[in-house]
C-alpha cells in the first residue's frame, strides 16, 4: 500500500508522524509532499532528521499533477483541498486534522468531503454525521498525543535549552489570531523569574510578514534568561506539552491538547482583536468560534487581564488538581480515546479499506 502525506504547512507533521511510523512498521510505502516557502532549508533538515521520503511542489496545482501520476492508495490532507474531484479519479483521500481547538472551521473543512475523515471522539463524530450525513467519519482519537501517552521520551532537556531544570516550567502557546501576544507587557518574563518559560507561538506568528509586530515582541522576550522561544524548526508542540507543568494560552488548540493530558491551563481572555471584529462587528468573532466555545471555556481558569495571571499560575501550579474533574470529563469530547493507540486505529482503517 502506498500512502502520501500532504504537508502544506510544517505544523501538520506532528499529527502525521505517529501514523507514518505505524504504517512503516507494517511495511507500507509512505512519502511526503512539501510546499516551497522561505524556510526550505529548515524543512530539508527536518526531512533528513526524520528520514522521510519527500517531494517538493510550489502549490496545490502542482501537487495535484504529482498525485495524479502517483496513483497512491491514499493521500492524507490536514485541511480542505480544492482539487479532490481530480484526486478521486486515482486515489482515495483522508482528512486528518492537525488540531482540536474551538474554531468553527474545524467543521466547515468538511464542506468538500474526503473519502474519509478521522475524528477525535464520539461527540464530534456524531456532529459530523448530522452535518454531513452522506460522508464517512471514523472516530480514532488524536494521533498527535500518542507519543506522550505511550511514554516515549519526547520532552526537552531543559539544560540544553539554557534553562534551570530545578524550576517549574510553563509554556506560553498563543495562536496567531485572535491572539493575546500584543496584550502582554513588554517585559512580562521578569514577572516569572522563578519559572522556566517556553514560548511556542503559532507557526504563522513566526513565519508570516503580516505578524511582524508579534515577531518583534517574541524576539524581545527571547532575550530573557528564563525564556526559550521556539524556533521554526521547533514545529511540533509535542515536546512543549510533554515538558511543561502548566500552560498559558488563548483560543489555541494547544490549550485543549494540554488539558486533555490533565495538566492545568490558564486561558487568556484578553485578546487583540482587529477593528473589524470589535463593537458592532463582534458577531464575526463569534462566527469564527465553534458553537461549543462557551462550554469548552470551563476546561481552564480564565485570566480577564494580564495582572491576574501570576496569581492564577501560582495557584494552579501548586494545586494542579483544581479543575481536574472538568478536564477529565472534557478529554473524551475534545480528543477522543486517549490510549496512545490512535495512529494504530488509523493504520488499521487504511489497510483494511
Amino acid at each position: 500500500m502506498h500512502v502520501i502525506f500532504d504537508v502544506l504547512h510544517l505544523y501538520y507533521l506532528p499529527q502525521y508522524l505517529p501514523v507514518y511510523q505505524e504504517l512503516k512498521a507494517r511495511n507500507c510505502q509512505v512519502s511526503f509532499v512539501f510546499y516551497h516557502s522561505n524556510h526550505d532549508s529548515i524543512v530539508e533538515g527536518i526531512i533528513d532528521q526524520a528520514q522521510l521520503t519527500a517531494t517538493w511542489v510550489n502549490d496545490q496545482e502542482q501537487a495535484t499533477k504529482y498525485y495524479l501520476k502517483q496513483n497512491a492508495d491514499w493521500i492524507v490532507f490536514a485541511n480542505a483541498y480544492p482539487h479532490l474531484d481530480q484526486i478521486h479519479t486515482v486515489s482515495k483521500s483522508v482528512q486528518l486534522g492537525h488540531g482540536i481547538g474551538p474554531k468553527a472551521s474545524y467543521y466547515t473543512k468538511s464542506d468538500t468531503p474526503t473519502t474519509v475523515r478521522f475524528v477525535e471522539g464520539a461527540y464530534r463524530t456524531a456532529r459530523f454525521n448530522e452535518m454531513y450525513p452522506n460522508d464517512t467519519f471514523i472516530d480514532v482519537g488524536f494521533s498527535k498525543l500518542d507519543p506522550i501517552i505511550s511514554g516515549e521520551k519526547v520532552g526537552f532537556n531543559l539544560d540544553e535549552l539554557g534553562l534551570n531544570d530545578q524550576k517549574p516550567t510553563l509554556v506560553y502557546a498563543p495562536t496567531f489570531y485572535p491572539s493575546s501576544i500584543e496584550c502582554f507587557p513588554k517585559n512580562w518574563p521578569s514577572d516569572f523569574t522563578d519559572y522556566n518559560i517556553l514560548i511556542k507561538p503559532h507557526y504563522f506568528s513566526v513565519s508570516k510578514e503580516k505578524y511582524k509586530k508579534q515577531q518583534a515582541l517574541l524576539n524581545h522576550w527571547s532575550t530573557f534568561d528564563n525564556v526559550y522561544l521556539a524556533k521554526v524548526e521547533d514545529y511540533s508542540l509535542v515536546p512543549f506539552l510533554a515538558t511543561a507543568d502548566i500552560l498559558i494560552s488563548d483560543a489555541s488548540s494547544a490549550l485543549f491538547e494540554f488539558a486533555a493530558l490533565n495538566k492545568p491551563v490558564i486561558w487568556c481572555d484578553f485578546l487583540k482583536l482587529r477593528w473589524s471584529y470589535r463593537g458592532i462587528f463582534s458577531y464575526r468573532f463569534k462566527k469564527r468560534m465553534d458553537q461549543d466555545y462557551g462550554e469548552y471555556a470551563d476546561i481552564a481558569v480564565h485570566a480577564q487581564k494580564y495582572r491576574q495571571l501570576r496569581n492564577l499560575v501560582d495557584s494552579h501550579y501548586q494545586n494542579p488538581k483544581q479543575l481536574e474533574q472538568v478536564r477529565l470529563s472534557f478529554s473524551e469530547k475534545l480528543a477522543g480515546k486517549l490510549d496512545g493507540q490512535a495512529s494504530k486505529r488509523i493504520a488499521d482503517y487504511l489497510l483494511s479499506h
